[in-house]
């Protein structure tokens, strides 16, 4: 008898997508309703051999990004994907028995002596919508929280990483068995469809303009909605900063994945009489790094053609609108044919040309001059609010000056990206950026029902309000509390 797991969402067996997807689903469901939590030594024990599968099969997925890639460095795998995904098997092992004890709560004195204790109880069955720019830490990642949390889960991965999930899918079914974890494959149709069953919970990562149909699709079964969203981080480099300083802690968030992460910087906030310099150093530093970058192992390429002419498309609309365009080497910084793109610097960008409306997600930099700070925090203030904030300041004042007068889902200061490989501290966006938390206890309470249970003795204090009303006590109890 053929089991869910091996039930294939494409078709070929005349079985509709959407009907199997749903049928596992269903099973999932059952599954939970049948035994809705597991103790802290079943969690342990899939965690740790999820874990060690994973780790198994860690060149596996390596080839596979690269080939889905066209070409992938290894590095910005093993650092972006692989290294955080492992610190996380390993930070939550760490930290499950204290996640799951229930917490105590103070019961106030109107219910003294009663006890509060707050229990977290698994949600039920979790979807996870995966990107196609880390399709591994934004899989497995969240995987491990809800697993952690007691969780089902259903993962719906990108059709554009078809060999990563391949990879995933056999890691997964070596461990799990599908009406447990399960990996869904299928295009916009299923995608959508996806969103639409009746999870307890569901976090996508993905488009803010994406992420709108999510939620609308959500909200019909009143589904609870973690969205991981992006928009236009900026940099602010301050006028204190040694410019060569600044670059050099930039380059990384932009030059990883070629840009195609949701907190690479966006664009350069830069003290006018800095941006000539801004763009020699950029320059000098990417070739230091990257030498030959267009044969260079070590640069990623742009995922797919459909995001490759994107770029391409938004670059030439700049030019055509009057950009100045800094390259980064002599001869092209694009391969047609291979995807790939250099970084470029753009200069005198205005609000009507497309980089400047929607996330880049690539290697083009807009650097946008400005002559006070005040100048630059308007220029954030007036603008959604962007899902990562980068200020390049050693002047705590101005450092201050910047968090207090601006709104972002998180800032790194004197550093890019890294924020988000915090272990202990939740990531998640604001507004546009999206709504909600994972990573560290914030992820594991966003999979989890924080049930409140009060207890009393046999001393009843809730005997002093019962009906009939007026008593001498009664009178006492609320000229005390009410004043």
């Amino acid at each position: 008898m053929m089991s869910v797991a091996e039930i294939k969402l494409n078709d070929s067996d005349g079985i509709d997508e959407i009907a199997a997807m749903e049928q596992i689903f269903a099973t999932q469901k059952k599954a939970y309703l049948s035994q809705p939590e597991w103790d802290k030594a079943e969690r342990k024990k899939r965690l740790l051999l999820f874990k060690v599968a994973f780790l198994a099969n860690k060149e596996a997925l390596l080839t596979a990004v690269s080939e889905d890639y066209g070409h992938r460095s290894r590095y910005d795998t093993l650092i972006a994907d692989i290294l955080p995904t492992t610190a996380q098997f390993n930070y939550t092992l760490a930290r499950l028995a204290k996640w799951m004890k229930p917490t105590r709560r103070s019961p106030g004195l109107l219910l003294a002596p009663a006890s509060v204790t707050i229990h977290y109880q698994p949600v039920g069955v979790v979807g996870i919508v995966v990107p196609w720019n880390f399709p591994i830490n934004l899989a497995v990642v969240p995987l491990i929280t809800s697993i952690a949390a007691g969780n089902r889960a259903m993962l719906k991965m990108s059709e554009f990483t078809p060999k990563t999930n391949q990879v995933l899918k056999k890691i997964i079914t070596s461990v799990f068995d599908s009406k447990d974890v399960c990996i869904i494959e299928g295009e916009t149709a299923l995608s959508a469809a996806f969103t639409k069953l009746p999870f307890d919970h569901l976090l996508f990562t993905g488009s803010t303009v994406v992420g709108k149909h999510v939620m609308r699709a959500a909200a019909d079964n009143l589904t609870p909605v973690t969205l991981e969203l992006g928009g236009k981080s900026p940099v602010v480099v301050a006028p204190d900063i040694d410019i060569k300083v600044a670059v050099n802690r930039i380059m990384l968030g932009k030059s990883l994945n070629a840009g195609q992460i949701c907190v690479a910087p966006d664009y350069i906030l830069c003290p006018r009489a800095k941006v000539a310099e801004f763009v020699n150093e950029y320059r000098n530093e990417f070739n230091r790094r990257y030498p030959a970058a267009m044969q260079n192992d070590d640069y990623t390429n742009i995922v797919d053609d459909r995001q490759y002419t994107r770029l391409k498309s938004w670059l030439e609309d700049a030019k055509q609108k009057g950009a100045k365009v800094e390259t980064m080497q002599d001869g092209s910084s694009c391969d047609d044919q291979r995807h790939r793109m250099l970084p470029h610097l753009l200069l005198d960008t205005t609000e009507n040309m497309q980089l400047m409306q929607h996330e880049i997600f690539g290697p083009l930099l807009p650097i946008l001059p400005y002559d006070t700070i005040d100048d630059a925090i308007s220029h954030i203030k007036t603008r959604p609010h962007p899902l990562a904030l980068y200020i390049m300041s050693f002047d705590k004042n101005t450092q201050q000056q910047i968090i207090r007068e601006t709104i972002s889902g998180g800032v790194a200061i004197n550093d890019t990206i890294m924020h988000v490989a915090a272990e202990d501290a939740p990531f998640g966006g604001v507004g546009p950026a999206g709504m909600g938390h994972y990573h560290g206890v914030e992820g594991f309470r966003t999979f989890s029902k924080s049930k409140t249970i009060l207890k009393q003795g046999k001393f009843h204090s809730t005997r002093f309000v019962h009906a009939p009303y007026g008593s001498l006590i009664q009178k006492i109890i609320l000229k005390f509390f009410l004043r």
